[in-house]
């Protein structure tokens, strides 16, 4: 850089020797004390220090710019990541690494799925996917250590396309990341909320599942009669919220189900006792 800036110098200086050269020439001739050839020559003399000073100049620029190149500044603020360059190491466009990666991590992105069920279970509550986008209150998210986050956040977009191999839809979800809690690469289960009144709700442990179907045990007298039920296909992982196949007032197994079989007694006892 500092080269260039001295060539420039230079051909300045150049320049104006030249520019002073022809001047004088330019006198001498109009006192027809030198020939036009050396008024001429003085002329090109002074064209050929112009174009040597605007090339300096270029160079001078080109240096600058090049200079420049060399203090990389981020385009976002953010996190940056892995630096896999030492100091002093040459580095260029073509390196196969970049130089590190800033992440802008004041909003996080959490991707989840729902199955083609739940999803057409969420469509119809709302009415559409737009109307549910607009509706569906904030979510929450459950940190991979169980604990809860503390802000909420919100769903803003839905895929449109089914994923043939798991039968799932892409959801977004977007959380505020003030504290920088929450990093690329985490994972956690997202709680979705969903109001219902007026419905009968059974533990999940309560039912068994045969052939994708739910079953309850129905107590009857001294012997349980295996039921099918129809649940929500939303869930908050503890509970199902019965469709159909039971009523108000039955009474069912909650423990143990896995040890009933048709046909044999049991003696049953209140929850809680």
């Amino acid at each position: 850089m500092q080269q260039a800036q001295a060539n420039a110098e230079a051909a300045r200086a150049a320049v104006s020797t030249a520019q002073l050269t022809y001047d004088s020439k330019t006198e001498l001739f109009n006192r027809n004390v030198v020939s036009r050839f050396d008024l001429s020559t003085a002329e090109n003399q002074l064209l050929t220090a112009k174009a040597q000073q605007a090339q300096a100049e270029a160079q001078e620029v080109t240096a600058r710019n090049n200079l420049s190149y060399t203090v990389v500044t981020s385009p976002s603020d953010g996190v940056v990541g892995t630096l896999p360059y030492r100091v002093g190491a040459l580095v260029s466009a073509s390196m196969p690494k970049p130089l590190t990666t800033v992440s802008d991590n004041s909003e996080m992105y959490v991707y989840f799925s729902m199955t083609e069920n739940q999803l057409l279970s969420l469509t119809r509550s709302y009415g559409s996917i737009d109307e549910a986008l607009r509706s569906m209150p904030d979510v929450q998210l459950l940190l991979s250590d169980g604990s809860g986050y503390s802000h909420p956040g919100r769903i803003e977009s839905i895929s449109g396309v089914i994923d043939p191999t798991t039968g799932s839809i892409s959801l977004r979800a977007v959380f505020p990341n003030q504290g920088r809690l929450l990093h690329s690469g985490g994972s956690g289960n997202v709680v979705i909320a969903r109001k219902q009144e007026n419905c009968l709700v059974i533990p999940q442990i309560a039912t068994t599942e045969i052939q994708d179907k739910k079953y309850v045990y129905l107590v009857e007298g001294e012997t349980p009669r295996r039921v099918p039920v129809e649940v929500t296909p939303l869930s908050n992982g503890q509970e199902y919220i019965v469709e159909s196949g039971l009523s108000e007032g039955d009474v069912i197994v909650s423990e143990g189900v896995g040890l009933i079989r048709d046909g044999v007694a049991i003696r049953t006892r209140s929850a809680g006792l």
